[in-house]
């Protein structure tokens, strides 16, 4: 049965400089940058398990945290949970990233 994609917001803290960039190029490669340490990723569960993969092979499990949230699918509550102030960056439109 095919899950479909879901919109996920992915926040972390890296504690070491090194870490921190090879962190965040992974993230470049599954998702859009809202922050410099918060991504919104649209995956479907293989997608996720990769990510969980390639972020786990990278970060100190004693030291760093990753927050991987569900938001739903990206044409329903993952584009209508958020709310900005100040300056928003436009979410991405619903899709598969290829990169």
């Amino acid at each position: 049965m095919a899950r479909g994609r879901n919109r996920y917001l992915v926040a972390y803290d890296i504690r070491e400089p090194k870490r921190l960039r090879r962190v965040h190029k992974t993230m470049q490669a599954y998702g859009w940058a809202m922050q410099y340490s918060v991504f919104i990723c649209d995956m479907d569960y293989m997608e996720l398990m990769d990510l969980q993969t390639d972020l786990g092979s990278i970060i100190n499990h004693r030291m760093d945290s990753i927050a991987i949230i569900d938001l739903g699918h990206p044409e329903d509550r993952g584009r209508k949970c958020f709310s900005f102030m100040g300056i928003s960056n436009p979410l991405p439109t619903s899709g598969p990233v290829i990169l």
